[in-house]
């Protein structure tokens, strides 16, 4: 069949803010935006008076946003307009006719409204929601959004992860970030549309499978066509009959990866991430399109096997950094480079893996993660409470996240609890142990492909890795501590480092062991109030420390890898490799060299 022209997903610049489904004609409308407060939450969009402008996606609390207010913000309002020309770039016409409007991420409860009419609510700091502006917005004229976002600083039922509670950083906590932060765009498409895209590999059979989600009436006689390809060669192509389904699975079973001898040169690893291109079309039972996007997938799979972790079906030792991914001056917001750049200075560093903590990080990076070959523990942010509404709060956001990301090959573990945040008795309270095999159970339904940590760190129920937190600051101690495996696991039946019980629920499964959380030494400086787990003097005696802990971690026989604490300085949190800056503490070579154990 001949496919309509579609992007190649797979050598994207990084600046579509859905790097998996993507269509050729967008329009992006951050940049400067109308800006209110609302300190009693009393405003309508009758009444709000926008007196500032702010630069979306940047949240208010953040330099970048032209604000920089850090005080408690309980709730701001937004507003611009778009008309015809931001339409057509948009690729308004024809048959693409419904309008949509896309958030990346608003924090926290968000309203939007359209030429006066209310056109989407959301709640959830981290997840993605569309408002379909079809009947509400007039093409020939100048249209009004206005969005408001409630975030009550001190509501410690909703997922905050690391924004603190209180007005001012302390400790582990940082800025908070209030309302918009990742991307705003519009995008136009015809009434039966491409809506999501869910890739699988499954390598010894060769196949790929791939769930796709339509969005409007799907008649009987619609049909879903599929062609893979890598450098300009077809892989595979496949096409279904939809019976008036919203969703279809397409198979395809590429034929070179039946040569057993072969197989592994499309495989995606971090040495060599290969991405194969897709062009998914929607078409009528003639052949004549209705929608088509371009996507991309990494032919891989994740598993584990007694105490090791496994890529591809062969052990791959974990060496990993923990990522705050915060920025001086857009705080958990990003430009587009800065992603790319994270991406880059982490492998440059050394690792092969990343943990970004406690935040689910826009899709761009994990594009890039993909495509320069990062493996990435996909987390999430807390509550500190347990209750109805953290509950509530924490499944639905969590199973909205694992179903945006999970076809990113770079994922390769799921994290939806750490530290026992959000279940801080769960050793004793039987509820919140319930609560945590749960949710790992719930992201298992939803992604049966990667590996579960059901609580980062201690306090374990259904584990598929088991994880250590030990911020242990001489590096003998830690290497003897983690020689034996055996001695090992028995830890992981009692009371761990910092006094925790390890596993909840009975004995301790196979499955890999590994050190999550360790090192955090800080640089001391002339700055008050900077903190680490431990101090070095000066540039020489924290290259010596860190490396020291670093090779610890590496030559310890009873765990199966690590993350270290962590990548840059943050705020207060003075630990990382790098400055706030991202210009690095020690010689670059020097760090690579001790995470790699050469």
């Amino acid at each position: 069949m001949t496919y309509p022209s579609t992007p190649d997903a797979t050598v994207q610049d990084g600046v579509y803010p859905r790097p998996q489904l993507v269509r050729a004609e967008w329009r992006s409308l951050d940049g400067e935006w109308e800006f209110a407060r609302d300190d009693r939450m009393s405003g309508s969009i009758a009444t709000m008076e926008f007196d500032r402008t702010i630069n979306v996606p940047f949240p208010p609390e953040s330099p970048a946003s032209g604000i920089n207010d850090t005080s408690f913000t309980p709730c701001v309002w937004y507003r611009r307009t778009f008309g015809a020309d931001e339409l057509a770039a948009a690729g308004y016409g024809g048959k693409r006719d419904r309008v949509l409007l896309h958030f990346g991420a608003v924090d926290h409860s968000a309203s939007v409204w359209v030429n006066d009419q209310l056109v989407a609510q959301h709640e959830g700091g981290q997840s993605p929601f569309t408002a379909d502006l079809t009947g509400v917005l007039d093409p020939g004229r100048e249209n009004v959004v206005i969005v408001r976002a409630i975030d009550i600083p001190d509501d410690v039922s909703v997922l905050k992860g690391k924004q603190d509670w209180r007005e001012h950083p302390h400790a582990i906590w940082y800025h908070r970030t209030t309302g918009i932060w990742q991307p705003v765009w519009l995008e136009c498409v015809p009434s039966l549309s491409i809506e999501h895209l869910s890739w699988r590999a499954d390598l010894a059979s060769a196949g790929v499978d791939v769930d796709v989600e339509l969005a409007g009436p799907v008649g009987a006689d619609v049909w879903v066509a599929v062609r893979l390809s890598h450098d300009g060669e077809t892989l595979a192509e496949g096409r279904v009959r939809t019976l008036g389904e919203r969703t279809s699975t397409v198979r395809l079973v590429i034929a070179s990866q039946r040569h057993g001898q072969q197989y592994e040169e499309l495989l995606w690893r971090p040495e060599r991430p290969n991405l194969l291109r897709a062009e998914v079309v929607l078409e009528n039972g003639d052949a004549t399109p209705i929608d088509a996007v371009g996507s991309y997938l990494g032919l891989r799979e994740v598993g584990i096997f007694q105490d090791r972790f496994l890529l591809n079906d062969r052990p791959m030792k974990l060496r990993a950094v923990l990522a705050q991914n915060y920025w001086p001056e857009t705080h958990l917001a990003a430009t587009p480079e800065a992603l790319r750049r994270e991406v880059e200075l982490i492998l440059e560093l050394g690792f092969n893996a990343a943990r970004v903590h406690q935040k689910a990080e826009d899709p761009r990076f994990l594009y890039w993660a993909d495509r320069l070959g990062l493996m990435i523990w996909a987390e999430t942010a807390n509550a500190y409470a347990f209750d109805h509404r953290a509950i509530g709060a924490l499944v639905s956001e969590w199973s909205a996240l694992v179903k945006r990301t999970q076809s990113h090959p770079s994922i390769v573990a799921w994290v939806p609890l750490n530290e026992s945040w959000g279940v801080p008795h769960l050793a004793r309270d039987p509820r919140q142990a319930a609560f945590s095999r749960s949710i790992a159970d719930l992201t298992r339904a939803l992604d049966g492909t990667r590996p579960v940590i059901s609580n980062d760190g201690w306090e374990h129920t259904v584990s598929d890795i088991w994880s250590i937190h030990d911020y242990e600051a001489d590096p003998a101690v830690l290497a003897d501590r983690y020689s034996d495996p055996g001695r090992v696991r028995a830890m992981m039946t009692g009371y761990g480092p910092v006094g925790r019980r390890m596993s909840i629920g009975g004995a301790v499964q196979d499955g890999p062991i590994m050190l999550t959380e360790f090192g955090g030494v800080s640089l001391q400086t002339d700055q008050a109030g900077t903190w680490g787990y431990s101090s070095a003097q000066d540039p020489e005696d924290f290259d010596d420390r860190v490396t020291a802990i670093l090779r610890a971690a590496d030559g310890a026989g009873g765990i199966s890898g690590f993350c270290y604490t962590q990548l840059t300085d943050t705020g207060q949190e003075t630990n990382g490799l790098l400055y706030a800056d991202r210009t690095p503490k020690v010689p670059v070579e020097h760090i690579r060299a001790a995470v790699r154990g050469s």
